[in-house]
């Protein structure tokens, strides 16, 4: 099993239509059908603690049986879209894969 997850900070000043088709097309990759099961979430509003970092905007976790499968969603045209019309969204991505 891989988990795949995925911080993004977006940049200041976007539009309400630009967010709200960032947030449509992010949730587009949960679908990708070799994604086991995806989630796409925003900070919450737990307790502040040191060891929290509740900067970014958006993340999203995809877990996939395989790194094969992560291989497929990598290349595969929902994921291309995806960045194609939103990474002029993001000022900075950080990406966490475990296994």
């Amino acid at each position: 099993m891989l988990v795949h997850t995925v911080f993004f900070w977006l940049k200041e000043g976007l539009s309400e239509e630009d967010l709200k088709l960032f947030d449509e097309k992010l949730r587009t990759l949960t679908s990708i059908s070799s994604v086991k099961q995806g989630y796409v979430g925003t900070p919450s509003s737990t307790e502040k603690r040191p060891v929290i970092d509740d900067s970014y905007n958006y993340s999203l976790t995809n877990i996939f049986e395989s790194i094969e499968d992560q291989n497929i969603y990598q290349v595969h045209d929902i994921h291309n879209e995806f960045i194609d019309l939103c990474s002029r969204m993001w000022e900075k991505v950080i990406v966490y894969d475990a296994d």
